[in-house]
């Protein structure tokens, strides 16, 4: 009986010395971990953006979000360090991501035109960063209000230069005579700019409901051909206006256009005499 009783004993003591160990481990971890809490330096707690809700225009906010966020590269960065040339930047932008286009056509008909204002490097170093976003922005706002009063869509915007779609010929024809005689109309306001603009119509590569192909090569190519001022438009687009529209073109010039396999024929469309 005295053996047992002195064997439960021995026992509970040594449980009683294993807590006290287990406990003063604990609180050395317990100390330790307090102390790195007090040492890190505090952070402000991450504020996340809010979400921008999506109206009844999304991709018209989106294209105004382009234009701002390509402004404040443009401030920080000055051109030559942002954009290398804006009329191929948007058409291999429209190759790779294959804009939808099936919501302004039915059959899969599209006018597609590209613009960018001429020499556009130059007049940022003449003018500087400041002065030329002014110039910038106010040139946007005249393309996008002319696109919109001819039912246009601007399927991208960047810097200055724009790729829009019309579903109409006559439509986009007429946008871009709006254009070129308000950049006439005040030069000093405009500090002597001059847009190129270049059309084509033509029946894209349809999949699924996004409108790609040849015709975005075969627009991009003929506004890169164009001079300031200058509006040039394929054949194919010359042709699918009726004389009754009251436009009137140049004689046709065929030319070698790159990415594109045979001869083109263009024109220019001639301003309406005042």
């Amino acid at each position: 009986m005295t053996v047992a009783l002195f064997v439960i004993a021995a026992l509970e003591l040594a449980a009683l010395i294993a807590l006290g160990v287990v406990t003063l481990v604990m609180r050395r971890k317990l100390t330790s971990a307090r102390r790195a809490l007090r040492d890190r330096p505090t952070r402000s707690p991450e504020i996340r953006p809010r979400r921008r809700p999506r109206g009844v225009a999304p991709l018209a906010v989106k294209t105004v979000v382009d234009t701002v966020q390509t402004a404040d590269s443009l401030i920080r960065k000055g051109l030559g360090g942002s954009i290398r040339h804006s009329i191929d930047d948007l058409a291999g932008w429209a190759r790779v991501e294959r804009p939808d286009l099936a919501r302004i056509t039915a059959d899969g008909s599209v006018v597609l035109l590209f613009s960018d204002i001429e020499d556009s490097t130059r007049h940022n170093q003449t003018l500087g960063d400041r002065d030329w976003i002014t110039i910038l922005e106010r040139h946007n706002k005249l393309v996008e209000h002319s696109v919109s009063a001819h039912g246009g869509y601007v399927v991208k915007n960047q810097g200055d230069g724009f790729m829009i779609a019309f579903a109409d010929p006559a439509d986009a024809l007429q946008c871009s005579l709006d254009i070129q005689r308000a950049l006439c109309g005040g030069s000093e306001r405009w500090n002597g700019i001059r847009v190129r603009i270049g059309a084509h119509a033509g029946t894209s590569v349809r999949r699924g409901h996004d409108l790609f192909g040849l015709d975005v090569v075969m627009a991009a190519r003929i506004a890169d051909l164009a001079r300031g001022g200058e509006i040039l438009v394929s054949a194919a687009l010359r042709d699918s206006v009726a004389d009754a529209d009251g436009f009137s073109f140049t004689a046709g010039r065929e030319v070698r256009l790159k990415g594109i396999t045979d001869a083109q024929t263009v024109h220019a469309l001639e301003m309406p005499a005042s």
